[in-house]
């Protein structure tokens, strides 16, 4: 028995669980794709796909509305594939283990991908309902909006009719967004020259425990960013040991989740060690302190390993300045809509890659940050690079006045209680949500009541 079976509205759930069958990560898109090709063609509606895996389905007018503008629905079928440490599933190969409770639906250890195969779900539910009158419908499926939009870049709109568009990526029923959220992605690429090592000590470092979360989301709940709390516990470390030399550092999978794991090899001078073990012990517990109540897991450990080699000294230095000096979090809120984020940063993800002579920088996902050929003998470097995810909200929130389809009201409302929505953890169930309940989230990444 399919495990959403008993939940309302049926279809919309039996589509999402067979969307949750197949693996559809970022630019691992092909299976979803042919499979919203597949219910198109079960429904004998007219598609297209294209050859980036856009899906685009269209559906004529019910009687009695054949006149009316066409109403394109959109929603993107790709997701971001997160899994816990313990989490054995391939997610580029298998689907997502789907668990609920009859409220809530999660993934077993892994992201659920309501973001944004709800949507697409529910769309599907629509264009399989022949009892509902509807103008005629533009289904828009689009592949790759997690990595920065790819695939709505890509997309021929030249036979699409539609005027008015209802995208389904948001956040809470009832509640209608107008305008939305800009992001950028910007890179950094910061290069220094491994050296060997002789006469050091050399350590592991691991900074874990965290829960990370959206990037916008989650931005507003002071969870740390464990990228930015590695680089603010090594440069302290380089303080209290000046000899430190940095080998290696990596941390965070997508510029879109606030990194939760980070990892570091590094050197001290063999007299140092103690006091760089010592201040590592000193330093878990003033995070544990200062994070108490948002991030109680989080734990700074090293142990002790074998390198050849490091960054010089003074590259070192240079290099956790500068990311030291890199914002992360709120850095502004909007002064006509109270308690909304307006422009906040996410460091998402840090690397280093070691090449002979000129350098190719890969990030996570595939992002080519610069290209070159290597050249045997050229020299050993090792270039540290670093993503970072601004965002910015520019919003109008409308609601059914009254609670009633049809009118609209405009503006912002506080109070209410926050019911979920498919950006978080878990999807609920349509039947429990409460269309009136008063609160308004105007982007994803809104922050949300006190309360919570």
């Amino acid at each position: 028995m399919a495990v959403l079976s008993r939940l309302e509205p049926k279809k919309v759930f039996e589509y999402f669980e067979k969307l949750c069958a197949v693996p559809h990560g970022s630019r691992n898109t092909k299976r979803i794709s042919d499979l919203c090709v597949s219910f198109a063609q079960e429904l004998g509606l007219r598609w297209r796909q294209d050859e980036v895996n856009n899906v685009v389905i269209w559906k004529d007018a019910s009687p009695g509305y054949e006149k009316a503008e066409a109403v394109i629905l959109q929603g993107h079928i790709d997701m971001v594939c997160v899994k816990t440490e313990d989490c054995a599933k391939d997610m580029a190969r298998e689907g997502i283990d789907l668990v609920t409770d009859g409220e809530w639906i999660w993934g077993d250890k892994t992201s659920l991908g309501g973001d944004n195969g709800i949507a697409v779900a529910m769309i599907l539910a629509i264009l399989a309902d022949d009892s509902l009158p509807h103008p005629p419908l533009e289904a828009v499926f689009t592949v790759d909006e997690e990595i920065g939009m790819d695939g709505a870049f890509a997309l021929d709109c030249s036979d699409l009719k539609g005027k008015k568009l209802v995208n389904l990526d948001s956040e809470e029923e009832g509640v209608f967004t107008v305008s939305c959220a800009g992001g950028v992605r910007l890179d950094c690429l910061l290069p220094g020259k491994q050296e060997p090592l002789s006469g050091c000590q050399t350590y592991s470092v691991t900074l874990s425990g965290l829960l990370g979360g959206h990037s916008g989301g989650d931005i507003h709940k002071g969870r740390a960013s464990a990228n930015q709390v590695m680089v603010r516990a090594l440069y302290s470390a380089m303080e209290r040991c000046p000899g430190l030399r940095l080998s290696d550092i990596h941390g965070g999978k997508f510029d879109n989740v606030i990194c939760s794991k980070c990892e570091a090899l590094a050197a001290v001078p063999t007299g140092q060690a103690e006091a760089f073990e010592a201040f590592i012990r000193e330093f878990d517990a003033v995070l544990k302190n200062e994070y108490a109540g948002c991030d109680d897991g989080i734990t700074l450990t090293c142990g002790k390993t074998t390198l050849d080699s490091a960054l010089s000294q003074k590259t070192t230095e240079n290099i956790l300045s500068i990311l030291l000096a890199l914002p992360q979090g709120i850095q502004a809120m909007n002064v006509d809509f109270p308690g909304l984020v307006q422009t906040s940063l996410n460091l998402g993800v840090m690397a280093a890659s070691q090449h002979f002579g000129p350098v190719l920088h890969r990030f996570p996902e595939g992002h080519d940050s610069s290209a070159g050929p290597g050249h045997p003998g050229a020299g050993r470097r090792r270039r540290v690079g670093a993503q970072q995810l601004p965002r910015l909200a520019v919003c109008q929130a409308v609601r059914p006045a009254g609670g009633r389809p049809g009118g609209l009201q405009g503006g912002y409302r506080e109070g209410g209680r926050y019911r979920g929505h498919p950006r978080r953890a878990g999807v609920r169930p349509v039947y429990r949500e409460d269309s009136r309940s008063g609160r308004h989230l105007h982007r994803p990444g809104a922050p949300r009541c006190p309360l919570h």
